[in-house]
């Protein structure tokens, strides 16, 4: 499939190392046409959501259309559990060094 973003590069990932990437577990499941730049990429772990992108996908996103990868974000952090913070009283109050400046 083909997407059509607004975005610009600002890092590019040495295609030397791709394949090192993704024999650790980084998924490059986007790529521009010409393949060689790297635009999507995608982390399967433990973790409910981990994805990078180029491009911009605030500027597609409407308050009642938000963009897929937001959605995205918002389904899988409505399927985790909210830990509830501790006491509070138990916090340790930071201590500043008023010298610092």
């Amino acid at each position: 499939a083909e997407v059509h973003e607004r975005h610009r590069h600002r890092y590019e990932v040495n295609p030397e190392y791709v394949a090192a990437f993704e024999k650790a577990g980084l998924r490059f499941t986007g790529r521009s046409t010409d393949g060689k730049r790297m635009e999507i990429t995608e982390l399967k772990s433990e973790h409910p959501f981990f994805i990078g992108v180029q491009y911009h996908p605030e500027f597609k996103s409407r308050p009642m259309r938000p963009h897929p990868i937001f959605l995205g974000f918002m389904r899988a952090s409505s399927k985790r559990e909210v830990p509830k913070l501790s006491d509070p009283t138990k916090f340790k109050k930071l201590e500043l060094d008023p010298t610092e400046k």
